[in-house]
């Protein structure tokens, strides 16, 4: 099973970030959770050394807000930050979406009844839970195309973030103010707000304060829609929660 399953090492390295977590688990300030937006924006060495600020980043790609909610309770198991950081684009979603997405966020999970709770909400129609639980059976067909790549990381996996930022020089400034394509209805999925509250009241138990954000974005097929952002206001400035729109 070790040998067959993605290695996440020299390609789409995002999926291999969520598993680093655990070596550096305890004593932070801050925790960011959310999607690609928030490990591409927020970069715990800068805040550290410029404010004393100790975070990590507990981003995957296209992380649906149920897989938030369920990292953010196994990650409370661990430790108490002072604050976490919710990046609020997956809102969007009401439904799984990828299980290429899905398994670059759920099989970096250590076991727990987390994880398990994360899967069954995650899985699409063809996906299975015993799939998850036994990855050979699903990547036993990989067998044909193994690479050096696979021996290679067979026992060990290098570090590929810096606490869960991944490590870019890239800067891509915004060119352009093109607008996001009409929809047909900007209601925000109910179930993305249960989760927002579930989230909202976990932290509120365990004494950390709960912030939402909206990162900058450049890619318009992540369009963040003014429609979507009264509702998100809407919500933090009922549930007393601060909310900072970066666009």
């Amino acid at each position: 099973s070790r040998l067959l399953e993605p290695k996440y090492m020299t390609d789409l390295v995002e999926g291999s970030m969520l598993s680093q977590y655990y070596r550096e688990a305890g004593n932070h300030d801050v925790i960011f959770i959310g999607d690609c937006e928030v490990y591409e924006s927020f970069t715990p060495p800068t805040l550290w050394q410029e404010y004393g600020i100790t975070s990590y980043v507990r981003g995957s790609a296209q992380q649906l807000i149920w897989q938030s909610y369920y990292l953010l309770e196994e990650t409370l198991k661990r430790e108490t930050p002072k604050a976490v950081v919710f990046n609020v684009l997956s809102i969007k979603y009401g439904e799984p979406q990828s299980e290429a997405y899905n398994r670059m966020t759920l099989d970096g999970m250590r076991w727990s009844g987390s994880k398990l709770r994360s899967i069954y909400a995650s899985k699409t129609e063809e996906e299975s839970i015993i799939s998850y639980v036994f990855p050979l059976l699903r990547f036993h067909s990989r067998w044909s195309d193994l690479s050096a790549e696979d021996w290679q990381y067979l026992f060990h996996r290098d570090t590929v973030s810096h606490n869960g930022y991944l490590m870019q020089t890239a800067i891509s400034p915004k060119t352009t103010d093109r607008e996001g394509r009409p929809l047909a209805d900007y209601t925000l999925p109910e179930v993305g707000f249960d989760y927002l509250e579930k989230m909202r009241a976990l932290c509120e138990e365990k004494g950390v304060e709960f912030i939402l954000i909206k990162a900058p974005t450049n890619n318009w097929k992540y369009y963040w829609y003014d429609e979507w952002e009264a509702q998100i206001v809407s919500w933090a400035n009922e549930k007393g929660v601060d909310y900072y729109n970066f666009i």
